[in-house]
């Protein structure tokens, strides 16, 4: 079987992931809270909080839960503001919600998935970031909405297709 080389090639109508995820990037003025990532998928990387979704939640839910989780922090204001559509060549797929927030609750804490930081948005260090954050992350900062289908070989993305809208 040939590898899959672009995100074109997928039929995206009848692909169906094999993992749900969410991410939430909590916006306070003019900075975003981001983790060192620890472990798992990503592991090494800058990244926000979030995880799977797990049975039985809504992508709300698990954006609430997976920031409790890894940073002790509880999201407020939470809009979602586009979906990325992962496929990587090994054969996980994953479909994810990206959601901001406006404030949060409670103390930040490191904990073994995740070491918390605020960052200024204009000094966003996507080169330590996952690659397609690159195409879409500045622009929901800035409140725009977003849809992105990419395509991975392990770290490393070979094909990609974002929109980028207004918000409604």
């Amino acid at each position: 079987m040939e590898k899959i080389k672009s995100v074109k090639e997928i039929d995206w109508d009848r692909w169906v992931p094999r993992e749900r995820a969410v991410i939430v990037y909590v916006c306070d003025n003019d900075q975003v809270l981001l983790i060192h990532k620890k472990r798992g998928l990503g592991a090494g990387k800058v990244n926000a909080p979030g995880g799977h979704i797990e049975a039985g939640e809504t992508p709300e839910q698990a954006a609430i839960r997976e920031c409790r989780e890894e940073v002790g922090l509880t999201p407020r204001g939470l809009e979602l503001k586009g979906k990325l559509y992962f496929q990587f060549l090994d054969g996980l797929s994953m479909e994810g919600f990206v959601f901001t927030a406006t404030a949060v609750t409670g103390t930040m804490v490191e904990t073994d998935e995740a070491d918390p930081f605020w960052c200024p948005i204009n000094e966003i260090p996507l080169d330590r970031m996952w690659e397609d954050d690159f195409y879409w992350l500045p622009q929901v900062l800035k409140g725009k909405t977003m849809d992105g289908r990419f395509l991975f070989d392990d770290d490393t993305m070979v094909s990609l297709d974002v929109t980028i809208g207004d918000p409604a």
